[in-house]
């Protein structure tokens, strides 16, 4: 086991005694005490964490008692941020069964495939998601929906920035099996004894499925608990941090960082349904948030905002995240305003967000960090197995207490997904990276992304760190298109900075990454974007711009 780190680790212990309790005997715990304290703050309306809990029994009643849900069910989340999210989340949880959180930017027929992999009879939805939910009962499994209006829980008297979905009315569907979440609390049905031990799964989020069909992450109340007890202490956060909730809850970090940390603390979330640039400065100004996390592009777009002003956000103490590396002079933009480094994490969906953290006290730009507690983290030669040192490159491996149960219903792929070392097992990340003489680690790619230029591997992160140092570009993507002689070659898409556009042309971007990177590494094409292709958690979809050019490709 690596242990270079322990002479940088933060005054805190190097492990952690998990507790035995299920994710929702957290939110009872602090709903016992602190019960008026303020939970959730949503667009001028508040819940306190004992008028959390309360609801969050009446929905888990109404799932077993009218819904016939019972222990080890898979439920369907599919709802954008929202007091519902976490309503639902936890009620499922409190009705010892599984949640299985979707992107609700999936499409009905995309959204078929989760619904018949778990076998779901039973969604939770938002409104402005039901058309693509519907057309699925009667075709699938799925029988019973319950329908929330994110409205129901806004203030009245909010006069800020608010989503279209947030301010549109109750909408009325009468079909056989529907229930409006409203009445569905309404209902007040008594949910039967909490049974759920720290080893039954509680929630099944799916990888994106970029090298194949999605697959469904195992996670226990135990895996989940490893890294909300986790992020609650490395954090630093107490029972008065404020928690600004930008994230979409269904992505593991978002969940976990955001929703379920907050909810172990005591703490207030303040949730954002959809990212907003200008409702995030004034939501951190009025409502005094403490805590951000945040991903790279976030925040990227954030400092870009012209109208921003140190004054309001001098409340943050912490901004951390992860997904991708912060380029180095964003990070530099961020310290100079804020005087906080953005403190970049790592993780996966099958290990439900970090394996790793920068010590907040000392961490390292465009860094994963050091493992966190109880993890064993090391690199291998992907080929044999063999352990690599200080300094080489190769698979980065985990074993830590995070780590999933393994992939729902896919042996095969489980198998695969594990190496032993020295008798134990690690989990195969698929991420090429290393780690330096201080034991901090560092991604170089992923495996798949990696682009083969005359027989040159060329890094595509490596190539959009030092695009990031030009003053006209605000984001960058980089990604390998066919070229007849090389092979591959490397094409940059750009985006720039206010107050570039017509005053450099991608032929000088060009120039200026020759002067300043090896020969093979530097862009032969550029092509500018007003915007890219994303995730709804905000990560760059660089595989749809490679599809894109080698569809381009195949037509010459």
């Amino acid at each position: 086991m690596l242990t270079l780190h322990h002479q940088f680790w933060p005054k805190i212990s190097k492990t952690l005694t998990l507790p035995e309790t299920s994710l929702y005997e957290n939110l009872s715990i602090s709903a016992r005490r602190y019960p008026n304290k303020e939970a959730i703050n949503y667009y001028g309306n508040t819940l306190s964490f004992k008028e959390l809990d309360d609801e969050v029994n009446s929905l888990a009643g109404f799932l077993q008692n009218k819904l016939g849900v019972g222990a080890g069910d898979k439920v369907l989340l599919f709802m954008q941020n929202s007091p519902q999210f976490v309503i639902g989340f936890y009620a499922i949880s409190r009705a010892n069964a599984v949640v299985v959180p979707i992107n609700p930017m999936l499409t009905a027929n995309e959204l078929e495939f989760y619904i018949r992999d778990c076998e779901i009879k039973t969604a939770l939805t938002g409104q402005e998601l039901y058309s693509k939910v519907g057309p699925n009962v009667g075709s699938t499994s799925l029988e019973n929906i319950v329908i929330a209006a994110y409205s129901d829980y806004k203030g009245d008297n909010f006069t800020g920035i608010i989503p279209a979905e947030v301010e549109a009315p109750r909408a009325v569907i009468n079909e056989p099996n529907h229930y409006l979440w409203k009445e569905a609390i309404d209902a007040n049905y008594q949910p039967g004894e909490h049974t759920a031990t720290a080893d039954d799964l509680v929630v099944l989020p799916y990888t994106s499925g970029t090298t194949g069909l999605p697959k469904g992450c195992m996670h226990t109340n135990r895996t989940v608990n490893a890294n909300t007890v986790g992020a609650y202490h490395w954090s630093r956060s107490t029972t008065d941090t404020v928690h600004l909730q930008t994230l979409p809850l269904f992505h593991v970090t978002g969940m976990v960082q955001s929703m379920n940390m907050p909810i172990f603390a005591g703490a207030t979330m303040v949730i954002m349904t959809r990212w907003n640039r200008e409702a995030a400065v004034e939501t951190i100004r009025n409502e005094g948030c403490t805590h951000w996390v945040a991903i790279a592009t976030m925040i990227v777009d954030f400092l870009a905002n012209p109208n921003l002003k140190k004054e309001d956000i001098a409340s943050l103490t912490s901004i951390s995240g992860g997904g991708a590396a912060l380029p180095e002079a964003v990070g530099k933009k961020l310290f100079n305003l804020t005087g906080l480094y953005f403190v970049e994490g790592y993780g996966l969906t099958e290990t439900i967000a970090q394996t790793h953290f920068n010590p907040a006290d000392r961490p390292k730009m465009q860094c994963l960090g050091v493992p966190s507690f109880n993890v064993d983290a090391r690199v291998i030669e992907p080929s044999t197995g063999k352990e690599l040192g200080v300094g080489e490159v190769g698979e980065i491996v985990v074993n830590g207490p995070q780590v999933m149960v393994g992939y729902y219903n896919r042996d095969d792929e489980n198998r695969s997904s594990f190496i032993e070392i020295e008798g134990k097992s690690f989990f195969r990340t698929g991420d090429i990276g290393r780690y330096d003489e201080e034991g901090y680690f560092f991604m170089v790619d992923r495996v798949k992304r990696m682009i083969n230029a005359s027989g040159y591997k060329v890094w595509p992160t490596e190539v959009e760190s030092y695009l990031y140092k030009h003053p006209a570009i605000q984001q960058a993507v980089v990604v390998g298109v066919p070229d007849p002689r090389r092979g591959e070659t490397v094409k940059a898409f750009v985006i720039l900075n206010d107050g570039y556009e017509g005053k450099v042309s991608e032929e000088e971007i060009i120039e200026w990454s020759k002067e300043h990177m090896a020969a093979y590494k530097y862009p032969r094409q550029v092509e500018f974007r007003k915007e890219f292709p994303v995730t709804s958690s905000g990560k760059i979809l660089w595989r749809k711009l490679q599809e894109e050019e080698q569809a381009k490709a195949e037509k010459v």
